[in-house]
């Protein structure tokens, strides 16, 4: 029965991150809360000194306006160093810019965290010179959110 449930899982992600991907965007389940993802993600980014610009909780937004949305968040954050490098290439990038990463949770009560994937924001702003930048972003942003979705 868990080998089942493993494997459905899987299959929902995949599906779920192929279509996501379509759209540019980076896509993974979480094992925590909206609310204690982004805490996570918030304090580990912290912790390599990058810089945190605001969060963003658009359910919170909803609700003063007597509207319901289940847990919606936003946290936006960067590294000038790597994002300066990238508007050197292209500025138009600067509106893609600092990096964010939603949190929500589905009408199935999953949590989700989900960013754009930099090779889809060098495509978009044509950046064919930064190859080392957009690898550095990747494997930070895969690795962070990893440890901010996982448990140990």
């Amino acid at each position: 029965m868990r080998v089942k449930l493993v494997l459905m899982f899987s299959i929902l992600l995949m599906i779920a991150t192929s279509a996501a991907a379509d759209k540019g965007l980076v896509v993974k389940p979480s094992a925590y809360s909206v609310a204690e993802t982004l805490d996570r993600l918030e304090e580990v980014l912290k912790e390599k000194g990058l810089t945190i610009f605001a969060r963003i909780d658009h359910s919170a937004g909803a609700a003063k306006m007597q509207l319901n949305l289940r847990p919606t968040q936003v946290l936006i954050f960067g590294n000038p160093k790597m994002g300066t490098a990238l508007m050197h290439s292209n500025q138009a990038v600067g509106i893609d810019l600092p990096m964010k990463v939603l949190a929500w949770k589905d009408a199935q009560g999953r949590v989700w965290i989900a960013y754009n994937d930099p090779a889809y924001l060098a495509a978009r702003h044509q950046i064919h010179d930064r190859g080392e930048v957009l690898q550095k972003m990747t494997g930070a942003l895969g690795k962070l959110t990893d440890k901010a979705a996982s448990k140990p």
